[in-house]
């Protein structure tokens, strides 16, 4: 543990460094400042030190020295880098802007800046940040209300937060507790409701502006991430990231949910088969369409080449408001160039054009929208034989569609995520760089992009680097997709996928990488020996790529950084009566015994009954149940959509004990608590 702090403190070069918080959650997660956790304050280390503050430094190592032998436990530290003229944690991790908002006289843009933990206010005349609005808790999304005199932003994880934010004053007024992850707020037309996507309650909540309180909550499909609402103010509609049920069905795709908000109806318009990652929507300001951005997956077909999105494409569908049904899916990507992780969605204010920011491939679409509507009546006149916007639920590979009516402008930041559009400019908050990309969307115009630094940047550490490129498609064979296109947030995107690195026809449901690398070995039959190895060979024969091993062990370094989640079924951190029963159920029937604590897995392989055809009589390896809630469908082959469904209805071990309904029900809870 020593070692580990000598080398971190070592590797700030004479920055700063900022007190973190040592946690023993259930969560597994950093958590920072509550008053229930112990606290280190490293002082500045480097090359520019002084005698004292060597002195200094020696005294803090034998404090930890002995503060760890008494206590008797290995603590999680965290030293975050810091410059020295800056007073906030975000160094270490990045600014990381994620989201935007545009004031309507077109002045200043608005930043939520999720490694920083603040809000900066960005004067688009001298392109500088004017002020910085510091938050106790890392913000995700903003929404202006009508008149602009307040700014909601949702901000934590856990725990969730929406904070009203004076503009004039450029202070916190007031915040209310909502749920888990809360993000992509949305201001209904008359300022009176706030609409917040609560992405692991599976839910959207309903806030009175008025009386600032919580008036219900509207179920939605799976992590809602993004939400738009029509001009009238009658239609929300909400991006769900994942699809819902087994993926052995034929027409596995996420949806977009259509929320009533006068009679709170809720329907769900199933997009394209194999869509999934909705990260983006938006409503015309006509309140015609709903345009929504996503990925489609060829799960079908083997993981043998990448040419033409045979494995991922990327996608815009358009739905019509009035029928809310899904009219086309039109592919983002080039032929031989793919546009790989669209991120946001935005329309001009004049209906001109619709944007789109591609987070994997660096870049931005403008699309000219009437331009778009025109050819697409032309294709439904036209009535062609066969052939249908959504052929029998599949999206069409039409990659001449969009050719003569979008410019793909090229960013100058890395991975842009959250957009706005001001006049005939567009701005996008680069995730990776730290950073605001501006382009020029009018075609007739000169295509003018650049980026302007929302901090100072300093450099970059091996997880941040290893995060980056997770997500970036730029090294893959024609920019079809990045290791997120699978793995979004590291995690899963349901589908299955018949690699070949155990033989064809057999496909896996996509796996988890949290604790990849503390539970060898990896993929469902332990194929490979390690997450080292599995994270070359996909780079090799999923990615079609050949990178330099230090691109590799970035990204080791950053699937080893991931933490899990608090559970949404926990209540206040804590398991509830139910999942304590269900616990107790999980020891007795011995569960413990291939699962046992803290990993939940024995690392061991067993023929547990679920093969099926050429698997049929194999051993498979033993999943880790942390984060179950979060990875669904289950078993190998997707084939249960839910954990109930794996114990009512699916063999996971040779002899599953018959339990009672009650019974049954606990030991879901508690599962879905880890």
């Amino acid at each position: 543990m020593e070692a580990l702090i000598q080398d971190k403190c070592q590797d700030l070069k004479g920055q700063n460094c900022f007190r973190y918080a040592l946690t023993q959650g259930q969560s597994g997660q950093t958590q920072f400042f509550p008053s229930k956790y112990y606290f280190i304050t490293c002082w500045r280390f480097g090359v520019q030190r002084t005698q004292r503050q060597r002195r200094l430094s020696q005294t803090l190592l034998n404090f930890l020295r002995i503060f760890l032998h008494n206590i008797g436990f290995i603590a999680l530290f965290v030293c975050a880098r810091m410059l020295v003229a800056s007073d906030h944690p975000s160094d270490f991790y990045g600014i990381a802007p994620i989201a935007l908002a545009a004031t309507k006289d077109g002045n200043a843009v608005y930043v939520a800046e999720t490694g920083a933990r603040q809000v900066d206010v960005f004067d688009l005349a001298t392109e500088r940040v004017t002020k910085t609005i510091a938050l106790p808790d890392a913000p995700s999304g903003l929404a202006f209300s009508p008149d602009e005199s307040a700014l909601y932003v949702t901000a934590g994880s856990a725990q969730g937060w929406v904070f009203k934010i004076s503009s004039t004053k450029g202070e916190v007024e007031a915040k209310i507790a909502v749920g888990h992850s809360p993000t992509a707020p949305v201001v209904s037309p008359d300022g009176k409701v706030l609409y917040i996507c609560n992405r692991f309650n599976n839910n959207v909540a309903v806030i009175d502006l008025v009386a600032w309180n919580e008036m219900r909550t509207l179920p939605v499909q799976r992590e809602p991430v993004a939400a738009a609402i029509t001009p009238d103010g009658q239609t929300l509609f909400v991006a769900n990231l994942l699809p819902v049920g087994s993926a052995t069905a034929d027409d596995m795709a996420a949806a977009v949910s259509a929320i009533n908000t006068r009679s709170r109806q809720i329907s769900a318009i199933k997009l394209a088969i194999g869509s999934s990652s909705i990260r983006g929507i938006c409503v015309s300001p006509d309140g015609r369409f709903a345009y929504a951005v996503h990925t489609v997956a060829r799960y079908q077909l083997p993981a043998m080449q990448l040419n033409r999105g045979w494995m991922n494409s990327s996608a815009l569908s358009v739905i019509d408001v009035a029928s809310q049904r899904l009219v086309a899916t039109i592919p983002l990507d080039d032929e031989a160039l793919g546009a790989a992780n669209p991120w946001s969605v935005a329309c001009s204010a004049d209906g001109r054009f619709l944007c789109i920011t591609h987070a994997g491939t660096h870049e931005m679409s403008a699309i000219d929208r009437p331009a778009l509507h025109a050819k697409l009546d032309q294709t439904k006149s036209a009535a062609k034989a066969g052939y249908s916007e959504i052929a029998n639920g599949y999206a069409p590979l039409d990659f001449t569609f969009l050719q003569g009516i979008r410019r793909r402008i090229k960013l100058a930041g890395n991975g842009p995520r959250g957009l706005a559009l001001v006049g005939t400019k567009a701005f996008a908050a680069e995730y990776f760089s730290d950073s605001l990309g501006i382009a020029e969307i009018l075609p007739e115009k000169e295509t003018k992009t650049h980026s302007v630094a929302l901090g100072s940047r300093p450099t970059i550490s091996q997880v941040r680097r290893g995060e980056m490129l997770f997500n970036n498609a730029e090294h893959c064979l024609q920019q079809w997709q990045s290791c997120a296109s699978c793995h979004p947030d590291g995690r899963v995107d349901a589908f299955n996928w018949d690699l070949l690195n155990d033989g064809i026809g057999n496909p896996k449901n996509t796996k988890s990488m949290l604790w990849t690398h503390k539970t060898p070995p990896t993929m469902s039959l332990g194929t490979r020996k390690n997450a080292e190895e599995a994270v070359r060979s996909g780079i090799k024969y999923i990615e079609f790529a050949d990178r330099p091993e230090e691109e590799a062990q970035a990204i080791d370094e950053y699937l080893k950084s991931l933490q899990p989640m608090p559970s949404p079924h926990l209540i206040n951190g804590d398991l509830s009566a139910s999942a304590k029963r269900g616990k107790t159920v999980f020891e007795r029937e011995g569960c413990a015994s291939c699962h046992p604590a803290p990993l939940f897995t024995n690392l061991k392989q067993y023929d547990v009954g679920t093969g099926t055809g050429m698997d049929s009589g194999k051993n498979f390896d033993v999943p880790t149940l942390v984060e179950l809630w979060r990875t669904a469908p289950y078993l190998h082959d997707g084939s249960a959509a839910t954990v109930a469904d794996v114990l009512a209805h699916r063999r996971h071990t040779q002899s599953q004990p018959a339990l009672p309904e009650k019974e049954k029900a606990d030991l879901v809870e508690y599962l879905l608590s880890l």
